[in-house]
């Protein structure tokens, strides 16, 4: 099992032929995923191919629209590798298509035009995950993003991450364990899927055995999940948060990371997670060392 994405999903990509697209497009393939083309309005009709995992040949068609590509190739995942500027413009026309998953890698993207497509997400049937994230992979099927899929193979860790490369270094540090889904949901102040809407899929997801959360100064998103957790979560879950050394009031990397006060300090989080049971290393290699206690538990 697994949440959001499996073998069977069908992905195209917004942007297929720039140079990130074109790039991640192959990885994705060489993954194992089912890429079945892209779109790109100005060069639709075309073609682009690339290697599959298994050497072979894959020739993708560009298509000028979403819903065109949609209708065509019964895609229902959209990875989006558009500039900052038309990452708004991309997100909504994939909504406005149907399109159940959009993964939105862009990193940049204005909080404001976030924010009007969150907005826009609600009572739609869309998910969303990211901006600025390295969207979602699912060991030994599919790959929607930029995670690395050679790290690991499948097993019964859910991985949920504010961070890309806290992402792939606790994918690392557990590869002989294994993953169900690795989640990266992106570190923006505004994101399309959050802590708890992981937490909650993965809870309800009966290969997930146990629960990393990777957390990050900033904002009160991990005391929220440590509430979700108390009231909904029974699966052992660990945490970690980074930024325990960073200066109160300033910003320090993604743009949701910047403390106020005693608020938003990893400090208060690693209390508020302990608080409802759960064990928070307080570096990621002792994150996994926990995590590999408590499964040996379950």
């Amino acid at each position: 099992m697994s949440i959001y994405l499996n073998k069977d999903s069908k992905i195209i990509v917004q942007g297929i032929t720039g140079g990130m697209g074109a790039k991640h497009t192959a990885l994705m393939l060489d993954s194992g995923a089912q890429i079945v083309g892209g779109v790109n309005a100005r060069k639709a009709g075309t073609t682009v191919t690339h290697k599959n995992h298994e050497g072979d040949d894959v020739t993708l068609p560009v298509f000028g629209t979403v819903k065109e590509a949609m209708a065509e190739t019964g895609a229902n995942v959209s990875v989006l590798f558009v500039p900052p500027a038309f990452t708004k413009d991309a997100a909504i026309e994939a909504v406005d298509a149907g399109m159940p998953l959009i993964v939105v890698i862009t990193e940049g993207v204005p909080v404001q035009d976030t924010a009007e497509v969150w907005a826009y997400l609600q009572g739609k049937q869309t998910r969303m995950i990211g901006p600025n994230c390295p969207g979602i992979i699912t060991p030994g099927e599919s790959l929607a993003g930029i995670t690395p899929h050679t790290i690991t193979g499948k097993g019964p860790v859910g991985l949920v991450s504010k961070s890309g490369t806290l992402t792939y270094q606790m994918m690392y540090e557990l590869r002989d364990l294994g993953f169900s889904t690795a989640i990266g949901i992106g570190g923006d102040p505004v994101v399309g899927t959050t802590h708890i809407d992981a937490l909650e899929a993965f809870e309800n997801d009966p290969e997930t055995q146990a629960i990393v959360m990777i957390g990050e100064i900033g904002g009160d998103a991990e005391e929220r999940a440590a509430a979700y957790i108390k009231e909904h979560v029974t699966k052992p879950v660990v945490g970690y948060v980074a930024g325990f050394t960073a200066p109160e009031g300033k910003t320090m990397g993604h743009a949701g990371a910047i403390v106020s006060g005693s608020a938003g300090t990893a400090q208060a989080k690693k209390e508020a997670l302990e608080a409802v049971g759960v064990r928070v290393g307080k570096t990621p290699s002792e994150t996994a060392s926990l995590l590999r206690e408590v499964l040996a538990a379950v």
